[in-house]
């Protein structure tokens, strides 16, 4: 099991790995933020304006949030796969905040950029996006399974009719033949779906 511990190490030792994207006018803070970045040991990438597309194997995103790109709304962001954003601010008002939001961000930095707090806010980002991630492949196991059981609840109920057996004997069925063809019981269920419904479409004319 997972400690935090080993958790926290593993984020850090990720650091130096990380292919980081920053939006960013060319000024003192975009400077002294790309440079803290490579201090760091992170590999930076540096655009202004932002960019619809992003270079491939991006890990980190920050984007400097401006009234000339407040409503940018790139589709990489809504993406199940976008790396986390952290947005740099130099002033709140509503506007801010919505674009803030829209972004999904995962972090914010205040102007002017300081080092202190950068490196905890890119660990705590790439921490969370990563617990996201974990919950989706969970999300996506889970609806994969229930799926299967439904696929095959539908196979043994064509069995439980088809061959007068009962719910256990129909699976004992689909089991063996699993076993037999070294496939899935899905797979097997599957092909019983597809067998009946070929057959209940054969016998109705």
């Amino acid at each position: 099991m997972k400690t935090h511990g080993s958790g926290t190490s593993k984020l850090l030792r990720e650091l130096r790995s990380l292919n980081v994207v920053v939006y960013h006018p060319e000024d003192a803070d975009g400077q002294e933020l790309i440079a803290q970045l490579r201090r760091i040991g992170c590999h930076v990438k540096a655009f202004w304006p932002p960019r619809k597309s992003l270079p491939d194997e991006t890990d980190l995103v920050f984007l400097a949030v401006r009234p000339e790109v407040a409503s940018f709304d790139p589709a990489w962001s809504r993406r199940d796969d976008a790396p986390p954003v952290i947005v740099i601010v130099n002033y709140e008002n509503p506007t801010m905040v919505e674009s803030v939001l829209r972004l999904n961000a995962f972090g914010v930095v205040a102007a002017p950029v300081k080092s202190f707090g950068l490196l905890t806010t890119i660990v705590v980002a790439r921490n969370q996006i990563e617990r996201v991630r974990e919950r989706v492949r969970y999300v996506a196991k889970l609806e994969q399974r229930l799926a299967s059981q439904r696929k095959i609840a539908k196979a043994k109920t064509i069995l439980m009719q088809t061959r007068s057996v009962s719910e256990e004997d129909a699976y004992k069925l689909i089991r063996e033949q699993a076993m037999t063809k070294r496939v899935t019981t899905e797979e097997i269920a599957d092909a019983i779906i597809k067998a009946n419904d070929i057959l209940s479409f054969d016998a109705k004319p």
